[in-house]
């Protein structure tokens, strides 16, 4: 895409937050990603960053090993959620990039509630709003709590920060044949069920016009690109 977006939804998994094969919030992962999201901040585009929580805790696992009800479950994966939300909050103000912290559960101690018409304060006064505890509700992935946020918002654009460098035809970390697209449309991505986004979110989002790009958070500078409308990684569109 050639335009700058005004808003963008920035979607992180839990696992960004911590070194490979670890849990919890490591000081040079968590350091990474302020110092990235401050990068893109100052470029004038409003952002709201949704934080999965996958590096405390998975409720899915939980719940799939029959050890605790799903939805007690998808619970605390919520607050995993808001543990990594409240630390990015901290270091991107550490970074001198004002931020606020907004939980769609209650927890005042901690996050401010998610209100629709406040959030979008918060980014009209240049703040990065960081929105946790997905939709608050269980039963939907912190995806689909980026594409409720990102049509909520008005957001021009979701961006699906991840490990890899867009969206393969297959597995590219087993398939070394496998074929990355530069773009992609929503109708393909749903028909070949390639793991763009649980099947919700690309609804959602496709419903709504919202298009998503899937990049590669590791590389330095990439989510500066693609606040800044660069064409980095797979671009998924209505056509």
């Amino acid at each position: 895409m050639s335009s700058t977006p005004s808003r963008v939804i920035l979607k992180i998994s839990g696992e960004s937050f911590a070194a490979a094969g670890q849990l919890g919030i490591g000081s040079d992962q968590l350091t990474h990603i302020a110092t990235e999201i401050a990068a893109a901040s100052r470029l004038g585009v409003q952002i709201a960053v949704v934080c999965g929580g996958g590096n405390i805790i998975r409720g899915a696992t939980l719940a799939k090993d029959g050890t605790i009800d799903q939805s007690t479950a998808d619970y605390m994966g919520m607050l995993g959620t808001v543990i990594n939300g409240v630390a990015l909050k901290e270091a991107l103000e550490r970074q001198g990039v004002p931020a606020r912290a907004m939980s769609a559960i209650n927890l005042t101690a901690v996050a401010e509630p998610f209100i629709r018409l406040r959030a979008i304060r918060h980014l009209e006064k240049g703040r990065v709003v960081i929105l946790t505890a997905g939709t608050g509700n269980p039963f939907f992935t912190t995806d689909t709590c980026a594409s409720l946020r990102g049509i909520e918002l008005g957001a021009d654009r979701l961006l699906k920060a991840t490990k890899v460098d867009g969206i393969y035809d297959a597995d590219p970390k087993k398939n070394p044949e496998a074929v990355r697209y530069d773009r992609l449309t929503f109708a393909n991505a749903i028909e070949s069920q390639l793991g763009v986004m649980d099947l919700t979110a690309l609804t959602m989002c496709m419903e709504h016009e919202l298009p998503i790009q899937v990049f590669d958070y590791q590389v330095a500078g990439n989510i500066a690109r693609a606040v800044g409308g660069e064409t980095v990684g797979t671009l998924v569109t209505t056509s």
